[in-house]
């Protein structure tokens, strides 16, 4: 895309030197708008490659009936902004969860069934929906989560089933050969809240 922004201003500076005549008022207007809307998604996807985390992490606490997600937000019609780019911890009260699966036809090139599971955030003691978040990308996969997140949430870590293997560490995860995910940040939380994720009331 960076590489396409240079054209625009390369043309016109070929055709006043070749000609020796300033183009026209019509063709630096639309020169000026393709070297915008370039530079514009250049930057989308250069900060969608490097600044997105390694991971999105959600973290349960049964003692204080939490639930800590870490989450990146962004916003395509302001790929300049500082604000509204960038990792926030949300904590929500697991009373307030409920899941919902979604599956749609994509525009792929074989019409494809994209399935999704999100978390929905609930105002209290309604089913107005003030919130989501991704939880899984398959419906399948989804329901063996929410099903043991509520085993966790409701019996504690010994009514979960015994895995082989530890889970994934995402920020220790071999990324030579992966130029995205070397640029991509490791998930770090804010103190205050992994202090608060991890312990006791």
């Amino acid at each position: 895309m960076f590489a396409l922004a240079l054209i625009p201003p390369s043309v016109w500076i070929i055709l006043f030197i070749a000609t020796g005549v300033v183009p026209s008022f019509v063709f630096n207007s639309f020169g000026l708008i393709a070297l915008i809307i370039t530079v514009w998604a250049g930057v989308f996807f250069w900060r969608m490659d490097t600044e997105a985390p390694r991971d999105e992490p959600i973290r349960f606490n049964r003692a204080r009936r939490k639930v800590y997600v870490y989450r990146f937000h962004h916003d395509g019609l302001r790929p300049f902004s500082r604000t509204a780019w960038g990792v926030r911890a949300d904590v929500y009260d697991w009373d307030d969860l409920r899941a919902e699966a979604c599956s749609i036809y994509g525009p792929m090139g074989t019409g494809g069934l994209i399935e999704t599971v999100t978390l929905a955030v609930v105002k209290p003691g309604t089913h107005q929906v003030i919130d989501r978040f991704h939880f899984a990308h398959e419906i399948q996969q989804g329901e063996m989560y929410w099903a043991m997140a509520q085993l966790f949430m409701q019996q504690g870590p010994q009514a979960l089933p015994t895995f082989p293997r530890p889970p994934r560490d995402w920020n220790n995860e071999d990324v030579r050969f992966n130029l995205a995910r070397r640029l991509a940040p490791k998930v770090q939380w804010p103190a205050d809240i992994d202090l608060q994720s991890r312990t006791v009331p």
